[in-house]
């Protein structure tokens, strides 16, 4: 279930956006970023390195928080051998109850709120 247009990154000029209005349901990711949700909700395990650190917002597509309130998973993309373009991206100050989490398939170039 899909909703609103996709955030796309600002042009050159641009206004910032400060809130993401497009939505998907949970149920609507693809089943690895189903699993990657709920690893979230669980505190892991994770399967990169990366998986957990601080995503810095500079695309600022996504509310304009403090540095260190977000942070990024990767959704495995079947068939690649490295970490490819998917993302969910979670804000917060509990990693295991976040505020919210957003989902990239192109790899920060747009955002949707995952919501159940």
């Amino acid at each position: 279930m899909l909703a609103g247009p996709d955030v796309r990154a600002r042009g050159v000029g641009e206004e910032p956006v400060s809130q993401v209005v497009a939505v998907i349901a949970l149920g609507a990711l693809p089943p690895q970023g189903q699993e990657v949700w709920q690893q979230i909700h669980r505190g892991g395990p994770f399967r990169y390195e990366k998986d957990g650190t601080v995503f810095g917002n500079r695309e600022r597509l996504l509310p304009i928080h403090k540095r260190g309130y977000y942070r990024e998973y990767t959704v495995p993309t079947p068939g690649l051998s490295h970490r490819g373009a998917r993302r969910i991206v979670c804000g917060g100050q509990r990693p295991q109850q976040p505020d919210a989490c957003y989902y990239t398939a192109d790899h920060y170039a747009s955002f949707k709120r995952i919501v159940q």
